[in-house]
């Protein structure tokens, strides 16, 4: 899994590519736990080069939406391709998550 990060405004973009499963969940997780402990409140996850996402992989998120949460925080994703949908739509997490077609979709209302 590669993972970049880039900021546009207040708004930490978090680029996943490759597979978040079991094997590379703890550096996702690393990752943006320390964009939350360093301040951040506004993360979009592109997920446009995520190939898949296992339920270790949506722990990640849901434990990233949780520390966000508690400070007032938002996370928002975008570009899921038909096999991350389908777990997201299987396991419910598109109906807890916001889901978004675009960046652009993604990112609207977020910057100052």
């Amino acid at each position: 899994m590669d993972i970049a990060i880039r900021t546009q405004a207040d708004v930490s973009l978090v680029a996943l590519a490759g597979h978040l499963d079991t094997n590379t969940s703890a550096a996702a997780q690393e990752a943006l736990d320390a964009l939350v402990v360093g301040g951040c409140r506004k993360i979009v996850v592109d997920c446009t080069t995520l190939e898949y996402i296992s339920s270790a992989g949506l722990r990640v998120l849901l434990a990233t939406v949780k520390g966000l949460e508690r400070d007032g925080g938002v996370l928002h994703l975008f570009g899921l391709n038909e096999t991350v949908r389908e777990v997201f739509d299987i396991s419910g997490f598109s109906m807890i998550l916001p889901v978004f077609g675009t960046e652009a979709d993604a990112l609207r209302g977020l910057l100052r």
